[in-house]
């Protein structure tokens, strides 16, 4: 028996590709899709591949617990809101149990009402070994079997539960990216996590923005002092669904009282709100601010009915 050429051992042993669907610019417009509903509006889409950085310690966690507990609620979390409830598989890579259930019950409230959606929870502490690295096929392949039926997927955070890429590297995101958009074609959005470098960007390849439909930055103020505890700048980086009004950042505050957390948001100081403030009070008409500053009408009638409500304007 004479023996074959490796390439034909090969061709045997790999799986054929599958056959490629492409269809005329003409016939693929006349097609009905789906309108792009939003799992958290407006910068969370269904099928969306989004992410939040921060530099340690400013309260991403936060931001990401509050984010879940509102798609699997229908209800709001800081300027957002969740039209409906949704299904949410939380993956925590580094928070200690005892810690991640204080969090928890202080965002519930009232830790003996369900959600009203599914709302998971893999946390390293209940383990009985490592977590999935998502970097690696074999870690994709331990997390497959909870993700039926779920909507989103929130990433807490990548460096923890995407051990095997390397950060400066943009090949080694590739496996990630891959399974990420494995995800979105299945229905599915994922919310990443991840750090800050000492330039305050996000930390490793840009490679990582190239998929995503939206960045989030969270900063803290020019004028932070340690006691103010989490306070923090919203500015959107990539908004690829979104703009106007929506995409306008804002400052963010978590207040604590007696174990129960809610969070206050306001205008980062030198926004478009702002200005609309300042010029409205020099006596200018909403049509003379919207020829000033290149807003369509609508727009700072919204923001004068806000600042009527929040009693900044008389």
């Amino acid at each position: 028996m004479s023996m074959l050429h490796i390439g034909e051992i090969m061709n045997r042993i790999l799986p054929k590709p599958q056959a490629l669907e492409v269809t005329s610019v003409y016939e693929f417009v006349k097609r009905e899709l789906p309108p792009r509903e939003n799992i958290l509006a407006p910068w969370l889409p269904v099928q969306g591949l989004t992410m939040i950085y921060a530099p340690r310690g400013i309260g991403k966690t936060h931001v990401a617990l509050g984010i879940a507990h509102a798609v699997a609620n229908g209800t709001t979390f800081l300027n957002w809101s969740a039209p409906k409830p949704r299904s949410v598989l939380y993956l925590d890579g580094e928070m200690p149990a005892t810690l991640m259930q204080e969090r928890l019950k202080a965002l519930m409230k009232d830790p003996t009402q369900k959600p009203k959606a599914l709302f998971q929870l893999l946390t390293p502490d209940l383990q009985h070994g490592a977590m999935p690295d998502l970097a690696t096929y074999k870690g994709q392949e331990m997390l497959e079997p909870h993700l039926k039926d779920i909507d989103l997927i929130i990433i807490d955070n990548i460096s923890t539960l995407c051990r095997n890429s390397k950060e400066n590297e943009a090949d080694s995101w590739l496996p990630v990216q891959d399974w990420a958009l494995t995800q979105r074609a299945a229905g599915k959005s994922i919310l990443f996590i991840h750090h800050a470098g000492k330039g305050g960007h996000q930390r490793g390849t840009s490679k990582r923005e190239d998929i995503l439909d939206t960045v989030i930055a969270l900063k803290r103020p020019d004028d932070y002092n340690a006691k103010d505890g989490a306070i923090f700048q919203v500015t959107f980086e990539k908004a690829r669904c979104f703009m106007g009004n929506d995409a306008e950042g804002f400052e963010a505050q978590l207040i604590i009282n007696n174990d129960v957390h809610e969070w206050q948001t306001r205008a980062i100081p030198g926004t478009m709100y702002e200005q609309v403030i300042s010029m409205a009070k020099q006596g200018l008409k909403q049509k003379e601010i919207a020829e000033k500053m290149n807003l369509d009408k609508s727009g700072v009638s919204r923001y004068i009915k806000t600042a009527h409500q929040e009693g900044r304007i008389q």
